[in-house]
């Protein structure tokens, strides 16, 4: 267990955010990487990867839901040093977590077959997909378990654990792709199945050894089988918590779904070149998410030890850092877009819908950066329904033009990175609003009592 209630916040959200970078980063590497290998098999199949990639979203939609009542609610209770119950939530949140990815495994694979269909642009980018799914669904199950472990050890301080074993499965996952993509030494290529296949084994690889950390007699977190009994009671404070932050994600899933049904008219080649564009920007935004995961626990463990100055001023350091860092890298993308896309697509089609759409995109990196911030801070005080409100209306604001003017003459992608932008400002305004009025709600520790009956959460907002 780290104490994050004492000692420099800086010092505290750099460590912290360093674990989690390097861990995020090999995993960006490994998104990178499979798109780079399955580039080599033609423009269809990245789009097929690309089109499979979106129910990521809604996996993390569920982890997220997972995770963040859990990091938040073992957060709170280290802060106020009580183990016990560090020790029954990390417990519940496991039992849920399997609950949770076994309906995930049984309804994507019912669905995947009309979910290809649905979303392809043509007969072989839908065959690929599906056979990338078969693979990829279960993959994406074992991760609930493997996000739950690691949830609940950032709520304690310590992200050492989850650094290593990721970016061990990472490299796991990047060694065995090519091997089974082209059938390097076995001679039996699998195409698409076969980077979905790498993924699992390094996954189940992760799950396990993963666990292996809450074995030893002088670990904080423990399993322990008597406390496995479902608490619905304990479910229900971690899904308050974690329910709106997943929403998010799943909005984002709409969000993509939208833009790849759209985009079915512009052809393969634009679904793969917004593809590319996607996992770039995704891989820009891993300084920034990495921080966010650090401003949870450090902003929740003074939350729970009811230190209010040191909870606002874990906002206003990270949001000088996630500003400036996403500054340098939007400049950075807006010079070399065409370069970054070029790596993974020799298609001049796709490059030029990914260029165009990094071009864009570039503008909303700041404004990005404070929201992943803000949206951590809701997280720490334990209500994430203002950055679910916010995210809902920026969805809004997003789709009602697109189904407007999709059908319209001389449509094109163009307008949909334009409105994207737009809104994300809009956005950034009404969080910096919200956070301002939770601050002066739930900081004001001396005129209410967080009883140990509360799930470590605040009562809800008034006023």
């Amino acid at each position: 267990m780290n104490d994050l209630t004492t000692g420099s916040l800086t010092r505290h959200l750099l460590q912290t955010t360093s674990y989690m970078l390097v861990t995020m980063l090999f995993q960006t590497l490994y998104v990178l990487v499979d798109l780079y290998w399955v580039g080599r098999l033609g423009t269809e199949a990245v789009a097929a990867v690309g089109i499979s990639g979106n129910l990521l979203f809604i996996v993390l939609a569920a982890t997220q839901m997972l995770g963040v009542g859990t990091t938040t609610l073992v957060a709170h209770a280290v802060g106020r040093r009580d183990a016990g119950r560090a020790n029954l939530i990390f417990n519940q949140a496991q039992i849920l977590s399997a609950v949770v990815g076994a309906l995930f495994l049984l309804l994507a694979l019912v669905a995947r077959r009309p979910y290809a269909e649905a979303l392809s642009a043509d007969a072989v980018t839908r065959d690929l997909t599906d056979e990338y799914l078969v693979w990829f669904i279960p993959s994406q199950a074992l991760t609930f378990l493997f996000v739950a472990m690691g949830a609940a050890l950032r709520g304690t301080g310590n992200f050492r654990p989850g650094m290593i074993v990721q970016t061990a499965t990472v490299i796991i996952n990047i060694v065995l792709a090519p091997v089974l993509i082209f059938g390097w030494g076995s001679g039996r290529p699998m195409g698409v199945a076969g980077a979905a296949i790498a993924t699992f084994a390094a996954i189940l690889v992760g799950v396990i050894w993963m666990a292996f950390y809450f074995r030893p007699a002088n670990a904080y977190l423990k399993f322990h089988r008597h406390e496995w009994r479902p608490r619905l009671d304990l479910w229900s404070a971690l899904l308050k918590i974690g329910l709106p932050a997943g929403a998010e994600f799943a909005m984002m899933a709409v969000y993509l779904v939208l833009v790849y049904s759209v985009s079915r008219p512009f052809g393969a080649a634009a679904q793969a070149g917004f593809g590319i564009g996607l996992r770039i920007v995704q891989a820009c935004f891993l300084p920034v998410v990495a921080l966010g995961f650090a401003v949870s626990p450090v902003a929740g463990q003074n939350f729970g030890a009811r230190q209010a100055g040191r909870v606002r001023e874990t906002f206003r350091t990270a949001a000088i850092l996630a500003g400036s860092g996403m500054l340098l890298l939007a400049t950075l993308v807006w010079f070399i877009a065409d370069q970054m896309v070029q790596v993974f697509s020799s298609d001049p089609a796709v490059i030029a819908v990914g260029e165009e759409y990094l071009h864009v995109i570039a503008w909303n990196f700041v404004a990005s950066g404070i929201i992943f911030v803000t949206s951590s801070m809701f997280q720490a005080m334990g209500n994430t329904i203002p950055s679910l409100i916010t995210s809902a209306f920026r969805i809004v604001l997003i789709a009602v033009p697109i189904v407007l003017l999709a059908n319209t003459s001389g449509f094109t992608l163009l307008w949909i990175w334009y409105i994207s932008v737009a809104a994300i400002f809009i956005q950034l305004g009404l969080n910096l609003l919200l956070l301002r009025r939770e601050f002066r709600v739930r900081l004001a520790f001396d005129t209410w009592e967080q009883g140990p009956t509360a799930a470590g959460a605040a009562p809800a907002a008034h006023g």
